[in-house]
């Protein structure tokens, strides 16, 4: 059996938390709780594709607001 979420025939979501942070997800499988989908959904690499594109500042969103605000100061 090949594991889901390596599946290069699979079709997957980009999905999205509220930290910003990115994960690819079967598109077979219910999205979990506090995430969203975001981005395409298609094959494996595509979804991988967009994932490197979009996703550029790996910090989670608290982390950047909690350096903007000691930068502020």
């Amino acid at each position: 059996m090949t594991n889901p979420f390596e599946d290069e025939n699979g079709t997957y979501l980009v999905l999205i938390n509220h930290e910003g942070q990115h994960s690819l997800w079967p598109a077979f499988r219910e999205i979990p709780k506090g995430w969203t989908a975001a981005g395409p959904k298609g094959k494996r690499q595509e979804c991988l594709d967009w994932i490197e594109t979009n996703w550029t500042d790996m910090r989670p969103n608290s982390l950047i607001e909690a350096m903007n605000k000691a930068n502020q100061q």
